[in-house]
């Protein structure tokens, strides 16, 4: 469920529907409009944001029944992890059914679930005034810490499945590289998403004919002020893009280090598990390719949903990997 709520926020962002709500109401917000006036009264409030004045002004009452409705499941999902979490584990804490580490830890998966929530709603308020769209480093924080929350989760499981263990071997070292890069691919990819950087380099090998923009060897352009008026100006935009790139090339190369490395002690570690994380790492960079050579006017949403997909599915693997290579070396 945790992924099934990071792939609706890429949906919601994917079809402009962030900002379709402009209220945190954490309890009456359980009930959507149910009749004309209710959902009058809710476009009216849509209608005094910049995004309706700037991007959506031509926006009937069902163009905007269609994105509330992503922006509402978004938000209704998270409600409903809530509780699907929160009521065993208070149940089997009053229980006394669990031990300190996995409270431990189940205790992190509720602070960075909650602090994702939160990032997320800051995230939406910088999209309500003055520009039309959100905040593409708040976006990014709010994509990362529920990479994070993910993680924690992932991480909690692979330890109760396999046992608990301390025990710190270098084997692991490439794995725990390779976690850490990319952890530090989903920040660039949030703002990747926020900046909609994928719209000014749109060919690849090359980025518009050139392998680093020109705009990038111009040091004069290395200002704060680029990275932060990525609206006006396209520096921070390609920054991000090529950045993302060269962090994919590495991510690529180090997973075939790790294959290659590993594959041979099938009696220690499941060759299936690395043929399947070679196979994500190989198919998330193809769609990484098609992504970008497919926009026109916008992001192709079946290609960045699929891209979130492979991405969760080999932030587990990965972590499961690790766990069962420190075990068994």
């Amino acid at each position: 469920m945790l992924i099934g709520q990071v792939i609706l926020g890429g949906i919601t962002r994917l079809t402009g529907s962030g900002l379709s709500i402009t209220r945190w109401d954490v309890v009456s917000g359980i009930i959507p409009p149910l009749n004309t006036q209710q959902w009058t009264n809710a476009f009216e409030l849509y209608k005094q944001t910049p995004q309706y004045h700037k991007i959506n002004s031509h926006f009937t009452l069902d163009d905007f029944k269609f994105i509330y409705f992503w922006e509402y499941f978004h938000r209704l999902w998270v409600r409903i992890l809530g509780f699907i979490f929160l009521i065993p584990f208070v149940i089997f804490l009053i229980r006394k059914k669990i031990n300190f580490y996995l409270i431990k830890r189940l205790f992190l998966v509720i602070f960075f679930t909650a602090l994702t929530a939160s990032a997320g709603w800051i995230m939406v308020k910088s999209g309500l005034t003055n520009r039309p769209w959100v905040n593409a480093y708040k976006l990014s924080l709010h994509f990362i810490l529920a990479t994070i929350s993910i993680g924690f989760m992932t991480k909690t499981v692979a330890d109760v499945y396999n046992y608990k263990s301390d025990v710190k071997n270098s084997n692991t070292k490439a794995l725990s590289i390779l976690i850490f890069i990319t952890l530090i691919q989903m920040i660039f990819a949030g703002l990747m998403a926020g900046m909609k950087a994928g719209l000014y380099y749109p060919s690849w090998p090359d980025m518009n004919g050139e392998f680093i923009p020109q705009v990038l060897t111009n040091a004069s352009n290395w200002t704060w002020l680029n990275l932060t008026n990525y609206d006006t100006f396209h520096f921070a935009p390609a920054l991000i893009q090529f950045a993302h790139r060269m962090l994919a090339y590495i991510l690529f190369a180090l997973t075939g280090y790790i294959y290659f490395k590993y594959r041979s002690n099938t009696s220690k570690l499941s060759e299936n598990w690395l043929n399947t994380t070679a196979f994500l790492i190989i198919l998330q960079l193809a769609l990484g390719i098609l992504t970008v050579l497919n926009v026109k006017t916008g992001i192709p949403l079946a290609y960045a949903i699929s891209r979130y997909v492979v991405f969760y599915k080999l932030t587990l693997f990965t972590v499961f990997i690790e766990k069962k290579i420190k075990l068994l070396f």
